[in-house]
């Protein structure tokens, strides 16, 4: 069994200089994690990945997501094209589609079809790095795009390393067959459980894989995962609640119901949606329809020294990529303990079973 790798997200209300995210990144690489991700949120994702590629050596740099229907094929393409370089083949491109108001109303993009256009993007970016690489006649012609002229000019030198990784975020099962199909990677919601993961998730990416003849080796899952913790008693009764209201802010769109229902908890669904549309209602008062039950599925709830043993025996096969969903303000250096536990029971687990002979 592959070892879960362990990343690190930098939050999307972050804001950090260059200076900070420089040390961010070395810091990271420092220590256990193995990835630095940062979401397309209230920045743009590619500048700080920039600087933290030029002052890290070891560390996997993404993008969690960037919104690809925002942006043409051949901008996406040059800017991947830069990281890889500047990264020395490190980075991976984690792209999504986003909804159809942020498309057309916030980045006034055309939407249609988002499968079929995040279908016909990937091999966009594929068929334009080929050509870079390749030095061939550029020649992609789709039904959302058309990549038709590639000057010399224009045309970076091939890269010494491989074409990045894409990353596909998907939430539903037709986006995530999509990423069985086509991608290296898919990227689940954080409004996901290990139930669900095994249940629907798996089963709709193998559809994917099974199309393209590939094998579940051939894609990496990447998940956030809940975790409420604390060292002291007000702390994890904070953190306690922050991820309730995450919870039932996510249970209240109709977008993520197949989850709850998954559960059997479709009735909860359905008055928490109730409950948005009447509005006047705090997230406090959402909050109260996520039961203990609900919480301890889609969270790690346990004190800090706790916290990796639960993660592994939840997600240790199930996934390939983990990082920490944590809707809180808290020590950075409680995760970075809890990260090196993770890392150590999987280095003492990985002996055990050597020794055992597994």
């Amino acid at each position: 069994m592959n070892r879960l790798l362990v990343d690190r997200v930098i939050s999307p209300d972050q804001t950090l200089s260059v200076m900070q995210t420089a040390m961010l990144a070395v810091s990271c690489e420092a220590g256990p994690w193995d990835g630095l991700w940062v979401s397309e949120a209230r920045h743009d994702p590619f500048l700080t990945m920039g600087f933290a590629a030029e002052h890290t050596e070891r560390l996997s740099i993404g993008t969690s997501i960037a919104v690809a229907l925002s942006r043409s094929p051949m901008t996406m393409a040059y800017t991947a094209y830069d990281l890889q370089r500047i990264s020395k083949g490190r980075f991976i491109l984690g792209i999504g589609s986003q909804v159809k108001a942020h498309i057309e109303r916030r980045f006034s993009m055309p939407w249609s079809a988002p499968t079929e256009r995040m279908c016909e993007y990937i091999a966009a970016l594929r068929c334009i790095w080929n050509s870079w690489r390749t030095g061939e006649r550029l020649h992609f012609q789709g039904d959302f795009y058309q990549h038709t002229l590639m000057p010399g000019f224009f045309s970076p030198p091939a890269l010494e390393h491989p074409d990045p990784p894409i990353y596909l975020a998907a939430v539903g099962p037709t986006m995530t067959a999509l990423a069985g199909e086509v991608a290296d990677g898919v990227i689940l919601h954080g409004f996901t459980t290990a139930t669900y993961i095994a249940e629907q998730t798996l089963p709709a990416l193998k559809q994917g894989l099974d199309q393209s003849g590939r094998s579940r080796g051939d894609v990496a899952i990447s998940t956030m995962a809940f975790v409420v913790t604390g060292r002291t008693e007000s702390e994890f009764a904070h953190a306690a609640q922050a991820v309730r209201e995450q919870i039932a802010f996510y249970g209240s769109t109709p977008a993520y119901r197949p989850v709850m229902d998954a559960h059997g908890w479709g009735e909860a669904a359905e008055e928490l949606s109730r409950m948005m549309r009447q509005g006047g209602h705090t997230s406090a008062d959402l909050s109260a329809v996520i039961t203990d039950d609900m919480l301890h599925a889609f969270a790690v709830v346990a004190e800090p020294h706790a916290v990796a043993g639960q993660i592994h025996e939840r997600f240790a096969g199930l996934v390939d990529r983990l990082s920490f969903y944590t809707p809180y303000q808290t020590d950075d250096h409680l995760w970075t303990d809890i990260a090196e536990d993770l890392l150590t029971l999987q280095s003492e687990k990985a002996q055990s079973d050597y020794s055992s002979g597994l």
